[in-house]
C-alpha cells in the first residue's frame, strides 16, 4: 500500500473515530434528564432524588462490569469489530429504554439503560487508544483526543436541552414517552454509523486482532494505576456538575430552564475542548491538568459559599430572568473539566506498549465514577453542599498530574 493511501486511510479511521465520540456523550447525557422524567413515578418517595438517579448509575455500571472484558474483546477482535459490537448494542439498549415507555415500567428502563452503558463502555475503549496511536502518542495523540471531545461536547450539550425543549417548565405529568423523538434520533444514528463503520476500512494498530503475550499485568505500572482513579473522579465530576445543577435549579427555575442553564455547562466544554485541541500539541497534559484543576476548585468552592445569596440576570429561552450567580460559577467548571478527560488518559497510557489495548479496559472500568459519585452527591443533597463530592474529585485529579502521572516504571518491557 502506497504513502498516500496509508494516509487516506487514516484519515478516513480518524473521522470514524470522532463520530463515535459523539454517540458516546449522546448516549451518556439521556440519563440525568430521563432520570428526572422517572423521578415522577416515585413522588412523595424521600429517596425519590436518587431513584431518579439510578438510570445514570446503571450507565456508569455497566463501566464496571463491561471494561476489561471489552479490553480483552479488542484485544483478541481488533477496533473495528470491537465497534460494530459496541453499536450494535447501543441500538439495542435504546429500543429498551423506548420500550420501557410502552410498558410503564422503570425495571425495563434501568435494564436499557445498562445496555447503553455496555455500548459507551465499548466505544471509549475503542476510540481513546485508537486516537492516542493515530497521533502517535504524546502531545499529538493528547490533541487528536480533544477534538474528538469537542464533538463529544457538541453533542453532549445537546441532549438536556432537547430533552427540556420537548418536555417543558413542569414535570408534572409527564412520562418518558414525551421524550421518543429523542430516542427515535439516536436509534437512527446508531443505524447509519453501523453501516458507515461497516463499509469504512479501519486502520488496525500494528498487532490488533493478534495473539499477544503479557510477561506483566498492566497493574503493574503505577501511572495507570494511580490513573484509574484519577479517571473515576474525573467522569464523576463531569455528570456530577451539570446533574447536580438540573437538581438545584429545577425547583427554583422550572425543569426546561434548569436542562437550558445545564446545557451551557456542555457548550463550555465544548469550547474549552476545542482551545484545548489547538493548544494541545503543545501544552503538556500535566500543565493543563494543573491549571484546570486548581480553577475548578476555586470555582465550586466560591459557588457553596455564595449560596443563594446573589442572583443575576440571565437570558434563558429567550427571557430574562434572574439565576443564582452560584450557577454560572457551576457552568463555568465546564472549562476545566473539558480537558481533563483526554489528559489523564494520556497520561495514564503514555509509554505501555503492548499493554494499552487492555489498559484501556481496565481505564473504562472505573468510568463508573460516573454513577457512583453523582449518587453520592445527590444522597448528601440537592443543595450547593453536594458540590463538595466533586471537589474531593479535582483535587485527587490535581494530586495526579503533580505527583502520580510519572512513569516509574520503565524497565518493565512494552514492545
Amino acid at each position: 500500500m502506497s504513502k498516500n493511501q496509508n494516509n487516506s486511510l487514516k484519515i478516513i479511521t480518524i473521522i470514524a473515530m470522532m463520530f463515535l465520540y459523539a454517540m458516546i456523550a449522546f448516549v451518556t447525557n439521556l440519563a440525568a434528564p430521563v432520570g428526572k422524567i422517572w423521578e415522577q413515578s416515585f413522588a412523595g418517595n424521600p429517596h425519590a432524588g436518587m431513584m431518579g438517579m439510578l438510570g445514570n448509575f446503571c450507565n456508569f455500571l455497566a463501566y464496571l462490569v463491561m471494561g476489561i472484558p471489552a479490553g480483552n474483546f479488542l484485544a483478541k477482535n481488533g477496533y473495528k469489530k470491537t465497534a460494530l459490537t459496541a453499536i450494535f448494542l447501543g441500538f439495542v439498549g435504546i429500543s429498551i429504554q423506548w420500550f420501557s415507555g410502552v410498558m410503564d415500567s422503570f425495571y425495563v428502563y434501568l435494564f436499557g439503560a445498562l445496555l447503553g452503558g455496555f455500548c459507551v463502555c465499548m466505544l471509549n475503549t475503542v476510540v481513546n487508544p485508537m486516537l492516542n496511536l493515530l497521533g502517535g502518542g504524546g502531545n499529538r495523540g493528547n490533541q487528536l483526543n480533544m477534538v474528538g471531545g469537542t464533538l463529544n461536547s457538541l453533542s453532549g450539550s445537546l441532549t438536556p436541552m432537547l430533552v427540556g425543549a420537548l418536555v417543558g417548565e413542569s414535570l408534572a405529568g409527564k412520562e418518558i414517552d414525551d421524550v421518543n423523538v429523542v430516542l427515535y434520533i439516536a436509534m437512527g444514528v446508531f443505524a447509519l454509523v453501523y453501516l458507515v463503520i461497516r463499509m469504512t476500512p479501519i486502520a488496525e494498530p500494528s498487532g490488533a486482532g493478534q495473539k499477544v503475550t503479557y510477561e506483566h499485568s498492566p497493574w503493574a505500572f503505577r501511572h495507570l494505576t494511580l490513573g484509574v482513579i484519577a479517571i473515576f473522579f474525573y467522569v464523576g465530576v463531569e455528570i456530577g456538575i451539570p446533574a447536580g445543577l438540573i437538581s438545584y435549579l429545577t425547583p427554583k427555575l422550572g425543569f426546561a430552564a434548569a436542562g437550558f442553564i445545564a446545557a451551557r455547562y456542555w457548550i463550555l466544554m465544548l469550547i474549552g475542548r476545542t482551545i484545548g485541541s489547538a493548544i494541545g500539541g503543545k501544552v503538556s497534559s500535566r500543565t493543563m491538568i494543573i491549571c484546570v484543576a486548581s480553577v475548578a476548585i476555586a470555582l465550586m468552592t466560591a459557588a457553596i459559599c455564595i449560596g443563594d445569596s446573589i442572583m443575576i440576570k440571565s437570558i434563558v429561552q429567550g427571557s430574562v430572568i434572574e439565576v443564582p450567580m452560584a450557577s454560572t460559577l457551576l457552568v463555568l467548571c465546564g472549562l476545566c473539566t473539558s480537558v481533563m478527560w483526554g489528559c489523564i488518559f494520556n497520561m495514564a497510557t503514555e509509554g505501555l506498549g503492548k499493554y494499552t489495548a487492555k489498559a484501556s479496559g481496565i481505564f473504562m472500568m472505573m468510568v463508573v465514577g460516573g454513577g457512583i459519585v453523582p449518587l453520592v452527591q445527590s444522597a448528601i443533597t440537592d443543595h450547593l453542599l453536594g458540590y463538595i463530592v466533586p471537589i474531593i474529585g479535582v483535587a485527587y485529579i490535581l494530586f495526579y498530574a503533580i505527583w502520580g502521572s510519572k512513569n516509574v516504571n520503565k524497565d518493565i518491557p512494552v514492545d
